[in-house]
């Protein structure tokens, strides 16, 4: 009898841990990436004293001066944007080659970081609406893997058409690999964005639809 009640109580008590276990990692992963904001850009990072020093002398308070130097870089970006679009990109690039390419250790990291960019820039245009969701099942007709299909138009490798899929991780789907699969194992997925990042996000007890 005490088993039986003890099992009815542990089962109720699972219940409510797994409804409330998607809410509980989805704030996990809110708290993760306002942590590692707040390491980059926080009040106590190399960034965030920089923004500090533009609101210190307006104000007394170290997270005020924070506050308002980061709320003036922002909207000081608004007219370099514009800027930017009335022609000022091709000589902002040409000085910043000039000056900042020639420091030693400066010069090596802004090579790197304008590469980075260039890539985004390049994806400007692109219509991010041809990322869905599919499923790829391996060998054909194997494991299924609920995964990212990037780019609709496949690749040709070693006269074989292939698709490169994004595989992210669990419960975190920030990270993950890219892989370069056959064509025929790929397959549409019948289902959303949110959808999948709340299957990824709760590591598969939200089951994707029959």
């Amino acid at each position: 009898m005490f088993k039986r009640s003890f099992n009815s109580l542990l089962t109720t008590w699972l219940a409510g841990l797994l409804a409330l276990l998607p809410l509980a990692l989805s704030l996990a992963l809110l708290g993760w990436l306002v942590s590692l904001l707040n390491q980059l850009i926080g009040p106590t990072s190399f960034v965030g004293k920089l923004f500090a020093g533009l609101g210190q002398p307006f104000v007394s308070s170290p997270l005020l001066a924070w506050l308002l130097g980061t709320l003036a870089l922002l909207v000081a970006l608004y007219p370099l944007g514009l800027a930017v679009q009335l022609g000022l990109k091709g000589p902002l690039r040409r000085l910043f080659d000039r000056t900042l390419r020639r420091i030693p250790l400066l010069g090596n990291l802004y090579g790197l970081a304008d590469r980075f960019v260039g890539l985004l820039d390049q994806q400007e245009g692109a219509d991010l609406a041809a990322m869905r969701p599919v499923w790829c099942f391996f060998g054909g007709d194997g494991t299924a893997v609920l995964a990212l299909l990037p780019n609709p138009q496949p690749i040709e490798i070693n006269g074989r058409a292939y698709h490169a899929i994004l595989v992210p991780t669990a419960p975190v789907p920030v990270g993950g690999g890219l892989l370069y699969v056959p064509v025929e194992w790929v397959k549409p997925a019948e289902m959303g964005m949110d959808r999948f990042t709340s299957i990824y996000v709760s590591m598969g007890i939200t089951p994707p639809k029959a």
